[in-house]
């Protein structure tokens, strides 16, 4: 993807942001159903891979994609500082690690299009157990962006990986850091710090990679198959 279509991908994906955030929070029903679906899928995520996050290997991985990607935490603030920054970040970051930030935002949007359409389909606004989620999951639909949001979580950990042992990436990152910070972008510096470090910790993500790939999507398969449960 060539800094061009990086620009156009995002300039749709900001247009994706501002309504899907928007939707939810004009509703505070929904905002209430949607953060307690995020707490369930984050607890689920930690339990089917539990086993990653018990490898010193791969915790830290594990931790950056529950925290930072798929996460309960209100990450409008990290979000906002991505928008406002986009076009220093075009500039001199290396294309491998633009499009790794470009599918991040991605995977966030579409994550919160589809916990809206999900949390849409819950009665109450408390954390869901496992059968009130799968008919949830099922009655929201959308298998091609749930399998979407299968393929980023690839995506970006194979970009990630391409540039986790170049020095050159990890020196600008650090120099990056008190400017960054200085110019109120601290939550993506740190964004970027965490993503970096965890990948390089792990040298080669492939087999981690394969095994996030082939659970979740055992899962999804599952769940629109009838599945009440997630384990």
């Amino acid at each position: 993807m060539d800094r061009d279509a990086v620009r156009l991908k995002l300039d749709d994906l900001i247009a994706r942001y501002r309504e899907a955030r928007g939707n939810t929070e004009r509703d505070p029903g929904l905002a209430a159903r949607s953060r307690a679906l995020a707490a369930f899928q984050s607890r689920r995520l930690a339990e089917t891979h539990a086993d990653l996050r018990g490898s010193n290997r791969y915790r830290d991985a594990i931790d950056f994609f529950l925290a930072d990607l798929y996460g309960p935490h209100d990450l409008s603030g990290r979000d906002e500082q991505i928008i406002r920054a986009l076009d220093k970040l075009k500039r001199f970051l290396p294309t491998a690690a633009l499009e790794a930030l470009v599918r991040a935002f991605e995977l966030h949007v579409l994550t919160i299009e589809l916990d809206g359409l999900t949390a849409g389909k819950l009665k109450e606004p408390t954390e869901p157990d496992a059968a009130t989620y799968a008919t949830a999951y099922r009655a929201a639909g959308n298998k091609a962006d749930r399998a979407r949001q299968i393929d980023l979580v690839g995506e970006i950990g194979a970009l990630l990986d391409s540039v986790a042992h170049r020095p050159e990436v990890g020196l600008a990152i650090r120099l990056a850091r008190g400017p960054a910070h200085a110019a109120g972008y601290g939550q993506l510096q740190d964004f970027l710090e965490r993503g970096y470090k965890a990948f390089r910790k792990m040298d080669g993500a492939s087999e981690f990679l394969a095994s996030i790939d082939a659970r979740e999507r055992q899962l999804m398969q599952r769940l629109f198959a009838g599945a009440t449960t997630v384990d």
